[in-house]
């Protein structure tokens, strides 16, 4: 679930404590993270509402979960009531959609579909299995956090890591996993704070397919 904290942000407070305690000025840290000083300055002071490719740039510099710094900008989000069916997992995706209200479902998920078809055939690839194993942990520590998403990555990942699986269930693992690891922005950045929604529609038709192979005879198609 996700509650809009209003005026109340933290962030300022954050990010003024990280760089005390590494005697970093604005000046500094806009020259290591590539941020312009001007737009840290306003973030800081809550002028500017922060978009998401900042908090990863904050998240990635600090080494901070982006959960964190989303909560201390005032976004709360809490998933500890929801379930691991795929009609709670849906109930998730579909609050956070009524909640930003900028974006056509209808178009996304075709969208999400057409890259994660394209994925298939890229984990059916030797680069494309080293992508994951070599990156999966690394990119779930920065969105440490964020609900029941990781918890269904995270079974993916084992599912996929292991050899009495089909070529089918690989294909379609690997899709879901790679979409993550890549960050494929078809919900943009500033469309703050559901940068991470079209990675847990992705699960979700992740799970489906699945879900679709475990009803068939023998999974056909795949790597």
């Amino acid at each position: 679930m996700i509650h809009n904290g209003g005026t109340n942000n933290q962030l300022g407070s954050v990010l003024k404590s990280m760089m005390e305690n590494r005697s970093l000025s604005m000046r500094k840290l806009s020259g290591q993270i590539g941020m312009n000083t001007a737009t840290i300055s306003r973030i800081m002071s809550g002028k500017q509402t922060p978009k998401m490719e900042h908090l990863q740039k904050f998240s990635d510099f600090f080494d901070i979960p982006v959960s964190q710094l989303l909560e201390a900008s005032g976004v709360k989000l809490e998933y500890a009531e929801v379930g691991n069916d795929l009609d709670s997992f849906a109930g998730i995706i579909q609050e956070t959609l009524d909640f930003s209200g900028v974006i056509d479902q209808k178009q996304l998920i075709p969208r999400v579909k057409k890259e994660l078809e394209r994925y298939e055939r890229y984990a059916c690839t030797e680069e494309g299995q080293q992508i994951i194993h070599e990156r999966f942990q690394i990119k779930t520590q920065h969105v440490d956090g964020m609900g029941p998403f990781i918890e269904h990555l995270t079974q993916m990942y084992e599912k996929i890591s292991r050899e009495d699986i089909s070529d089918a269930e690989r294909a379609v693992l690997g899709s879901v996993l790679l979409y993550f690891i890549l960050t494929t922005d078809i919900i943009p950045d500033y469309i703050f704070p559901i940068g991470y929604l079209d990675d847990a529609i992705a699960i979700k038709l992740g799970l489906e397919r699945l879900a679709e192979l475990e009803a068939q005879p023998k999974h056909q198609k795949g790597c």
